[in-house]
């Protein structure tokens, strides 16, 4: 066994660590920037926590899977079953079979890889919630700011000397939909970048998995047909044979 697993989870530690140091050294720039809108930038950082441990679960998830193949590739006998992603490969090598057909190991090969794909759809939505998160926030941002700059129009009275100070104080409404779309929008995209390359840990970790149960199934592979694919072209071949016949005998 390969250690891309291992590399996967100690970049994941890594990274988590250095973005909780890049937040308690800017802490005061980040409350700032998610003090702009309370509730949509809550609901965005929650929605960052909630990826980064989606992540981690799906990565520790894939302990058992790594410990058993590890295990079975080494020889031990009476392995426990993984719990989930590669427990129905594993009760079909349970009897250890001294070859396997090309048949089988391509059934194998893509009921593995249809599980992986599963166990990432969660990550991918996330991900993709994040986007949605941050362009809404956008959308709303902006239709503050454009409904704050028609009222602020609508009450400027010229002939006012104080039109300066009503302008000013008019501002405000725009200017805090400006910072709710921008503040939104950026950490919308921050944080599925985040959530993102978590996400592509778990599936290089998924794929070192695949790889190595891929060669040990390869090295076991035989290129014979089995019995059974042999009795149905031989039916196969009769069934063309006498149909040829048949032709021949109505011309």
């Amino acid at each position: 066994m390969n250690n891309q697993f291992h590399h996967a989870l100690n970049r994941m530690a890594f990274f988590t660590a250095l973005l909780v140091a890049g937040l308690i050294l800017f802490y005061r720039p980040f409350l700032g920037i998610a003090s702009a809108n309370v509730v949509l930038n809550g609901i965005i950082i929650g929605t960052i926590l909630f990826g980064i441990g989606l992540c981690f679960v799906e990565m520790f998830k894939l302990l058992p899977e790594y410990r058993w193949a590890r295990a079975y590739f080494s020889g031990r006998r009476n392995v426990p079953l993984p719990p989930r992603l590669l427990r129905s490969v594993a009760i079909l090598l349970r009897s250890r079979p001294r070859r396997i057909y090309a048949s089988t190991l391509n059934g194998m090969l893509e009921m593995i890889q249809l599980r992986f794909d599963d166990s990432r759809e969660s990550v991918r939505y996330i991900t993709n919630t994040l986007i949605f998160l941050g362009l809404l926030g956008t959308f709303w941002g902006l239709i503050i700011t454009v409904g704050g700059f028609a009222d602020l129009i609508g009450a400027l009275d010229f002939s006012d000397e104080s039109v300066l100070q009503t302008m000013q104080a008019g501002l405000t409404g725009p200017l805090a939909g400006m910072a709710t779309a921008f503040t939104s929008s950026l950490m919308g995209l921050a944080g599925s970048l985040i959530v993102g390359f978590l996400g592509l840990q778990v599936q290089s970790a998924q794929n070192s998995i695949f790889r190595d149960v891929e060669d040990y199934l390869a090295a076991h592979t035989s290129t014979a047909i089995p019995d059974n694919e042999r009795v149905i072209a031989a039916i196969s071949g009769d069934d063309v044979n006498n149909e040829s016949k048949r032709n021949v005998v109505k011309r």
